[in-house]
């Protein structure tokens, strides 16, 4: 079987030691996490932790299974591409100096981003939207010079109405 990307939202109980317990069963089976985003939700009580892996069929159904044996895990649901969105933020540092500047505004112009820092050797840019759009930014930047980068994971909404609530079980495993 081919490996693909999955996008895995998962609601839990906002308690500490939650996102540990999650990591650790990851790491005793092997599995790599791509990216991980965790935040409280509309309810205080819980939290959505977005988990990207890579895999097969059989690597998603073995985590959604690991995943609902845990008390504090309420909701796995898988987020297919075609039926979410996906967004990720990025702070960059690059070097810039008055000859390169007004250039490098035009690329932060051009993706929408926004300068939130300005010294005469570097700017501090952040730039939000998909991990297409973000990556691409990027190399647009290295000839530049970045000098550092700070990315969060990726999260994810499904689209319209329908939200996680309306899941009534864990995701089968197939």
């Amino acid at each position: 079987m081919e490996n693909q990307r999955y996008t895995l939202s998962i609601y839990v109980r906002n308690q500490p030691g939650v996102l540990m317990r999650l990591a650790s069963l990851f790491s005793r089976r092997g599995f790599n996490i791509d990216s991980l985003s965790v935040g409280e939700t509309e309810n205080k009580d819980f939290s959505r932790v977005t988990i990207v892996v890579t895999g097969d069929d059989y690597t998603l159904n073995q985590i959604t299974m690991q995943l609902s044996k845990l008390v504090d895990v309420k909701k796995v649901v898988h987020l297919p591409d075609d039926r979410a969105v996906f967004r990720e933020l990025m702070l960059i540092k690059v070097n810039s100096t008055q000859e390169n500047r007004g250039a490098i505004m035009e690329i932060v112009n051009v993706f929408r981003g926004r300068i939130i820092d300005l010294s005469h050797e570097c700017l501090v840019v952040e730039i939000t939207g998909d991990s297409k759009k973000t990556n691409s930014f990027l190399n647009l930047l290295e000839p530049y010079g970045v000098i550092e980068i700070a990315r969060t994971g990726l999260t994810a909404l499904e689209r319209g109405h329908k939200n996680i609530h309306d899941y009534k079980n864990y995701i089968e495993p197939k």
